[in-house]
């Protein structure tokens, strides 16, 4: 890491839990140039990158914090790096928006394609059922399921903004990884449905499908991060005693 994105590393983490408020004015580059043992160009560069990130406005009397709500899509993976492992809440909210963005591709992908696209997305979600993969085998059919529809869509603007979460979600779920509890019958019966509703070309039964897949896997990485958290329980009992 060189030392702009160090520092920018650093003020990112400082802004995103609170140290700075939003409106409030970030240090000095002098300030942060002696904080960091860096020389100016550096800090510029840090702070240009804050500013690309949204979460700093950059005015000729300094930098002030900006809200979250007006930043880019990138914080997101910023946020989930924050502790050892992701926010329950914030991953759950992130696959509300990944599943509404698929319930969108795959009503596009229906609508747009001959019985030759039908028959390609049905490929995709085959192997899930008629296969019960689950583990990492499942993981790979579910993604090649996912970029199939997506692509399918011909929706830009969902594919870009489904690609760029993605990229920050699942670098930053490893932690968990150990803990989610296999369900392959689950996995099939509602890959069998999604199948089904798709020979059909039956729209409502194709959202129905997805809907009730996307609530599936919310709930599964509920019960995963109930997991996680008990098995860290002990060790952090035995700290608070000692």
């Amino acid at each position: 890491m060189s030392k702009h994105e160090e520092i920018a590393e650093d003020l990112t983490r400082d802004i995103l839990t609170g140290q700075y408020r939003v409106g409030e004015r970030l240090p000095s580059e002098r300030d942060l140039a002696a904080r960091f043992e860096a020389n100016r160009g550096a800090v510029r560069e840090a702070m240009k990158k804050l500013e690309q990130l949204g979460i700093a406005d950059i005015q000729p009397g300094g930098a002030r914090v900006s809200p979250l709500n007006e930043a880019s899509l990138d914080v997101i993976g910023h946020l989930m790096a924050l502790g050892d492992y992701p926010d329950r809440d914030l991953v759950d909210q992130i696959l509300v928006v990944i599943n509404a963005l698929v319930l969108t591709a795959v009503v596009s992908a229906v609508r747009r394609a001959d019985e030759d696209g039908v028959e390609s997305l049905r490929a995709l979600i085959r192997p899930i059922w008629a296969e019960q993969l689950q583990g990492e085998a499942y993981f790979e059919a579910q993604t090649r399921m996912f970029e199939g529809i997506m692509t399918a869509s011909g929706n830009l603007p969902v594919q870009l903004i489904a690609r760029s979460l993605l990229a920050q979600f699942h670098p930053r779920m490893t932690a968990l990884k150990d803990f989610i509890e296999p369900d392959s019958a689950t996995h099939a019966r509602l890959a069998r449905r999604i199948d089904e509703a798709l020979a059909a070309r039956d729209l409502d039964a194709v959202r129905t499908s997805f809907f009730e897949m996307g609530n599936f896997h919310r709930k599964r990485m509920q019960k995963t991060f109930d997991a996680f958290e008990t098995a860290q329980q002990p060790a952090g009992l035995e700290a608070n005693a000692s």
